[in-house]
C-alpha cells in the first residue's frame, strides 16, 4: 500500500514538474515579457496598423479555411465509413499525408505549382489572378496542413455510431439529406465540434507553410505568427511578446471551449444512461 502511494505521488510530481517547465513557465514568460515595459507599450504594440493587419489576415484565413475543411471532412468521412470502393486505404493514407510532410515542404510545393515559373502560372496569368504572395496562397497552404483534422475525428465517430438508424430511415422513405441532417449529424455533433476546434487552433497558429507562400509583405501577407517572427528578429521584443500573448489568449479560449464541450457531452451521456 505504501509502495503504491509512493509510486502515485512520484508520477504526479513528475507530471506537475513537466507541465511547469514546459507549459506554465513559458506561458508566464510570454505575459511577463509582454507587460514588462508597461501597459502603454503593450497596447501600442497590439494596436499598431501592421499588427492589426496581421490579426485580420489570420482571422480571415481561418474563417475561409474552416468551412472548406468542414465540407471536405464530412464528405471524406462519409465516403470512407459508408461506402466500399477500390483504393480506400490509399485515400485514408493521403488524408494523413500532411501529418507526415513538413509544412515548409508543402509551401514549396505550392510555389512550384502556382508561383512564378510554376506549372500553372500561365493559366493564372491569363486571368490576372495572383495566388502566391497573396491571400489565396495563404489559404491554400493553411488548408493543406489542416484538412486531416476533421475527417480524422469524424471517421471513428461515424464508425462507432453505425448505420442501423440511417438504414431504417431510408427504408421508411427518408431522403438522403434528411437522414444526414436529422440522424447522422446529431449523432456525431460533439466529434464535429471538437474537430472544428482543433482545426481552428491549427489554422491560427500555422507558420511554416504560410511563411513560404506569403512573401512576408508587411501589412499585407503577414499573419500573426509571421508578424511575431519579424518583430523578434528586429529586436522589438516587447511588441513580439505582446502579439504572442494574443495568440496565447486565443489558444486558452480554444481550450476553454473544448473543455466546455467535453463537459456538456459528458452531462448528456450521464443523462442518457
Amino acid at each position: 500500500m505504501n509502495k503504491s502511494i509512493l509510486i502515485r505521488s512520484l508520477l504526479i510530481a513528475i507530471t506537475i514538474l513537466f507541465l511547469t517547465l514546459f507549459l506554465i513557465l513559458p506561458l508566464f514568460t510570454v505575459f511577463y515579457e509582454a507587460f514588462k515595459r508597461g501597459t502603454d507599450v503593450y497596447f501600442a504594440a497590439i494596436t499598431d496598423p501592421e499588427t492589426f493587419s496581421a490579426i485580420r489576415l489570420t482571422l480571415v484565413t481561418t474563417a475561409i479555411v474552416l468551412p472548406l475543411n468542414l465540407a471536405f471532412g464530412l464528405c471524406a468521412a462519409w465516403a470512407i465509413t459508408r461506402y466500399r470502393f477500390r483504393g480506400k486505404n490509399i485515400f485514408i493514407t493521403l488524408i494523413d499525408l500532411p501529418f507526415a510532410v513538413s509544412p515548409v515542404i508543402s509551401g514549396l510545393i505550392f510555389i512550384l505549382l502556382l508561383g512564378a515559373g510554376g506549372l500553372m502560372e500561365p493559366l493564372f496569368q491569363k486571368w490576372d489572378i495572383q495566388i502566391i504572395y497573396a491571400l489565396p496562397g495563404i489559404v491554400l497552404a493553411t488548408l493543406f496542413v489542416t484538412f486531416p483534422y476533421i475527417p480524422r475525428e469524424l471517421i471513428p465517430a461515424l464508425q462507432q455510431s453505425g448505420e442501423d438508424e440511417e438504414l431504417a430511415a431510408q427504408t421508411l422513405g427518408a431522403r438522403s439529406w434528411q437522414i444526414f441532417f436529422r440522424i447522422t449529424i446529431p449523432k456525431i455533433k460533439w466529434a464535429l465540434l471538437y474537430a472544428l476546434i482543433l482545426c481552428n487552433a491549427r489554422a491560427i497558429g500555422e507558420f511554416g507553410a504560410v511563411s513560404v507562400v506569403s512573401g512576408h509583405i508587411r501589412g499585407e501577407t503577414n499573419t500573426m505568427p509571421l508578424h511575431i517572427e519579424i518583430l523578434y528578429n528586429e529586436y522589438q521584443f516587447s511588441a513580439a511578446f505582446a502579439v504572442s500573448s494574443l495568440l496565447t489568449i486565443l489558444a486558452m479560449i480554444t481550450l476553454l471551449v473544448k473543455s466546455l464541450i467535453e463537459k456538456i457531452n459528458l452531462g448528456e451521456r450521464i443523462h442518457g444512461n
